[in-house]
């Protein structure tokens, strides 16, 4: 049991919860994070307080940020600000397919110079390299340049999926793992592209989020089609409704449909609860 409090680096940006340490931050408060490239301030969006999980594994705050702090997180800002603008303008004279996604700067002692990384999206492989030489020249530091597949755009971009959510991808996901047609399928999506694609433009995360849910269920319900007994008489399998686990069924009797549990139509279920009811 410990202590943590959550900051984002950027306004309603991915949230990060670190170990606040000795320090009380409220909501608001500028603080200073430890990253690979040194301190970076970020703003507390979630006062520090005691939770149930162990602390151990999350960094912990560098302090306070003070009055120097923000004047080298200003000028940062600037400076990406202007290294993003420069870029898209010198993409433009070269002719390149590429769109500049984000911009990351590393300043040096005293605020100059430093490391500009800039990402950005094309449909194929580009020569930048003659683009580097330009950007290094306008910018006055050593620029680097990374292309992002569109899931890693849609992430350091962020945004708002068709759930009305923020995207899973900008929030709490840590990696990719794959998400296939097959998916869709098995959940009785429609397989309209713009229906199951995120804002990528590839098959949208949380179609591996139920998965496990429709495989289980259609590994012991009957198939439709199939005859089974209910409470309510025999009948023909002709759906399933798998968020409530149950299969619909239509009556010999009257032709009428009813909902029934799948525990109660599943044979291995009957067959166990009748075994022990004797």
């Amino acid at each position: 049991m410990g202590m943590l409090c959550a900051v984002s680096f950027n306004r309603y940006g991915r949230l990060y919860y670190l170990d606040p340490g000795d320090l009380r931050p409220q909501v608001g408060d500028r603080v200073l994070v430890p990253t690979d490239d040194g301190t970076e301030v970020a703003e507390c969006v979630w006062a520090a307080q005691w939770v149930s999980e162990e602390t151990d594994g999350f960094p912990r705050l560098a302090g306070l940020a003070t009055e120097a702090d923000l004047h080298r997180d200003e000028a940062q800002r600037k400076r990406k600000a202007e290294a993003k603008v420069a870029a898209k303008r010198l993409i433009r004279e070269h002719g390149l397919p590429m769109k500049v996604v984000a911009v990351d700067h590393v300043l040096e002692g005293g605020g100059s110079g430093g490391r500009t990384t800039i990402y950005f999206t094309a449909p194929h492989r580009v020569d930048f390299r003659s683009l580097v030489r330009d950007l290094g020249a306008t910018l006055h530091c050593r620029v680097e340049l990374r292309q992002l597949s569109a899931r890693d755009s849609a992430r350091v971009q962020g945004g708002i999926g068709s759930c009305g959510r923020d995207l899973c991808c900008a929030t709490f996901l840590t990696d990719f793992e794959p998400v296939t047609i097959r998916m869709a399928k098995d959940q009785d999506l429609p397989l309209n592209p713009l229906r199951i694609s995120g804002a990528c433009g590839r098959l949208m995360c949380c179609l591996k989020y139920e998965h496990p849910l429709y495989q289980n269920f259609h590994a012991s319900a009957p198939a439709v089609g199939s005859r089974v007994s209910t409470p309510e008489g025999d009948g023909r399998v002709v759906g399933h409704s798998v968020p409530r686990d149950s299969v619909v069924v239509r009556l010999d009797a009257d032709g009428s449909r009813c909902s029934c549990s799948r525990a109660s139509v599943c044979g291995p279920r009957k067959a166990h609860d009748e075994h022990y009811a004797n």
